[in-house]
């Protein structure tokens, strides 16, 4: 990778992509070799800094929380919709205040939270750093803040803090 094309193969395959749709002539060739260039460029200013993971042997535990954590909320989301007479269901929002700055750290809670059946990952206020999740079976807000600072983030901050 060089400064001038960060990603080579990215600017050829636009470049042969804009050939493909607009025919070969040295103008197409020029003005999608251009666009092939930028892309790439912008591209690469899009990276986000590399994250360091400094403990290691938690991912594992981490792995395991959220299996366990998406098969109990599986088991949960079956029965309140296969049985719903049973359960009086009320879903809401619940606004968790995050300590995690680290962006890696914070997608990796995105998608554990947007995995896990009943729960979705809504908004993130990077000044406030206070995190909007909604939640399809909302009985205590507490719990979902606890659950989410105790469980997930104190171990991303673990690792990769």
């Amino acid at each position: 990778m060089s400064r001038l094309l960060p990603y080579p193969l990215l600017a050829v395959s636009l470049l042969a992509m804009w050939l493909l749709l607009n025919g070969l002539s040295l103008g197409h060739f020029v003005l999608g070799g251009v666009i092939g260039v930028a892309a790439s460029n912008v591209t690469a200013a899009l990276q986000p800094p590399r994250s360091r993971i400094r403990r290691w042997h938690l991912i594992p535990k981490l792995a395991a929380i959220v299996l366990f954590d998406v098969w109990r909320s599986n088991v949960a989301v079956a029965r309140l919709i296969l049985f719903p007479g049973q359960h009086r269901r009320v879903s809401g929002f619940v606004i968790v205040p995050l300590e995690l700055r680290e962006p890696a750290a914070l997608a990796v809670l995105a998608c554990i939270l947007t995995c896990t059946p009943g729960t979705a990952w809504v908004e993130y206020d990077s000044t406030a750093n206070k995190l909007l999740i909604h939640v399809f079976d909302l009985v205590d807000e507490m719990h979902w803040i606890d659950l989410i600072k105790n469980r997930y983030e104190r171990l991303l901050l673990e690792i990769l803090a």
